[in-house]
């Protein structure tokens, strides 16, 4: 069984090279001009066109996984840099909640943007590009093929002209043989000629036959598989640019939201921040004039201190809670809203109806109105982030 497989493989390897010593030879012939060559012009256009599609295609895989690599180091530079806000943001100012889960937010993006990138963009060209190699391997076979076909047909073309060159010599019997053969074996020795001849014409006539039928049936295919697949380049740079395009502008939406959000809280940082610093003052300025009072009120009686007391208790509307000072100016979108400007103290009152209340959203009154009116009918709601407690 060992020498026979060894016989089999020995067998193929001389095929083999039998079969590429005569394309070489074919093909040498072809180009000094001795030997005609199968040319077909629209088929070679189409080679010509898949081989710039598969060109295109390679860059542009290339040029999309580059940018999924600078989108994944944008992320980790964004990452870093709302790490380092976060730590940084004190516990007491404006908005750090809300600077932690925008981190978190904003890396959640980061991810999303990454992955829709790689799943609908970068493998969607992956599984175009894959079928390449496999349509490429068959282009240079069907060419191995063609120089096989016009090998075989110039050599059965070359049989029959010596068909009838052997026929005619066949048909004298050569004078040798009619001298050192009895009569009797001279038909023998011309029907033996004949029958080898014809049996290498037969053999050639065969094989031509079968080069024939593998060149045609793998040129039919191609000739069927490339105009489709280059049509259908249009069709993949649409998906993979609509894609693309489609998370860009997803991403940049989404974004843009959170960047809006953190441009809010550092304005209002920097109004608290303001703020902080006017209150300062104020109170620095108030000191001399609450120890003069006090010692006005010290000249005065225990009773005048009694009346003060109740005066001061009576002052504040009923359901009061507490002061909040405006840090926003808010224009007001409906009659039952408060409008507000920067600066403006507003009594916060408790809602009558608890299940009225929004979340976010406050009941109350200007302190300025109620000091003048003592009108409570000119309460309204108002956002509470546009507030600061006092």
């Amino acid at each position: 069984m060992a020498e026979t497989g060894k016989g089999v493989t020995a067998g193929k390897l001389a095929i083999n090279v039998q079969k590429r010593l005569t394309r070489a030879q074919e093909k040498v012939l072809q180009k000094l001009g001795k030997a005609d060559e199968t040319r077909d012009a629209a088929f070679e256009e189409m080679v010509a066109n898949f081989n710039k599609q598969m060109t295109e295609g390679g860059k542009l895989q290339k040029d999309l996984k580059a940018y999924l690599v600078a989108v994944k180091t944008m992320h980790d530079a964004s990452r870093r840099l709302q790490d380092c806000l976060a730590d940084m943001y004190e516990p007491e100012w404006f908005g750090k909640e809300e600077i932690d889960t925008m981190a978190e937010d904003t890396d959640t993006l980061w991810l999303d943007y990454h992955q829709n990138l790689s799943d609908k963009s970068v493998t969607s060209m992956d599984t175009y590009l894959a079928q390449f190699p496999d349509i490429k391997a068959r282009i240079a076979k069907r060419d191995r093929k063609m120089v096989d076909f016009d090998s075989a047909r110039h050599h059965f073309a070359s049989l029959q002209k010596g068909k009838k060159k052997d026929e005619a010599k066949i048909a004298k019997p050569a004078a040798l043989l009619e001298m050192a053969a009895p009569s009797w074996a001279q038909g023998l020795i011309s029907a033996h000629q004949v029958a080898q001849t014809n049996l290498s014409y037969n053999q050639a006539e065969e094989d031509l036959g079968r080069a024939q039928k593998i060149f045609e049936e793998l040129n039919v295919e191609l000739q069927d598989e490339l105009p489709a697949l280059w049509d259908n380049r249009v069709g993949v740079y649409v998906n993979t640019f609509q894609g693309l395009a489609g998370q860009q502008e997803k991403f940049h939406r989404e974004m843009g939201k959170l960047s809006q959000n953190l441009n809010d809280i550092m304005t209002k940082l920097e109004e608290q921040r303001q703020l902080k610093k006017g209150d300062t003052a104020a109170a620095k300025t108030g000191d001399g004039a609450k120890s003069e009072e006090a010692n006005h009120s010290e000249s005065a009686s225990s009773p005048p201190k009694s009346a003060v007391t109740n005066g001061s208790d009576g002052e504040l509307p009923p359901g009061f809670l507490y002061k909040v000072k405006a840090i926003h100016d808010y224009a007001a979108t409906d009659g039952d809203e408060l409008e507000l400007k920067m600066g403006d103290v507003v009594l916060a009152l408790a809602f009558d109806n608890p299940d009225e209340q929004d979340d976010g959203w406050l009941l109350g009154v200007k302190e300025s109105h109620w000091v003048q009116s003592k009108d409570i009918s000119v309460k309204g709601v108002f956002p509470e982030n546009f507030t600061q407690k006092v």
